[in-house]
């Protein structure tokens, strides 16, 4: 099956949506008290990608060889993603680490769409 999956977040919460031809599940969560005003724009996005993606993995929406198209809205994040760019930030490694991981253990077939930040429909649920 083939999802878009979009996601942000900011220093008090991430949210997600996973949709498909048939279904659109909108999700949002508070930042945990380790993170809460503690993480940049950048870091929570990362952060609500990779819960947002295990999240979809375990309610059985992404399973296994599923096609996710992950939709970006920032630039940065994209060259971590696509391209591995060196990073310093521990949480950013940690994450692109994980989501990496989860995307290899399910053979999950992933590419990047780049949108404008006025596409990402999630941002209207943090």
């Amino acid at each position: 099956m083939q999802h878009s999956f979009f996601f942000d977040g900011n220093e008090k919460r991430i949210a997600w949506i996973i949709q498909s031809s048939d279904s659109k599940i909108e999700q949002m969560r508070e930042q945990v008290d380790i993170y809460l005003n503690k993480v940049t724009k950048e870091q929570s996005k990362l952060i609500a990608l990779h819960v947002g993606l295990f999240w979809g993995i375990r309610r059985f929406i992404v399973k296994n060889n599923d096609q996710v198209k992950i939709m970006i809205d920032d630039k940065s994040l994209g060259d971590y993603l696509l391209q591995n760019k060196k990073c310093t930030d521990e949480l950013v490694k940690t994450r692109i680490h994980f989501i990496n991981q989860l995307i290899i253990q399910r053979k999950l077939k992933t590419d990047l769409e780049f949108i404008a930040p006025e596409e990402n429909y999630v941002s209207k649920l943090i």
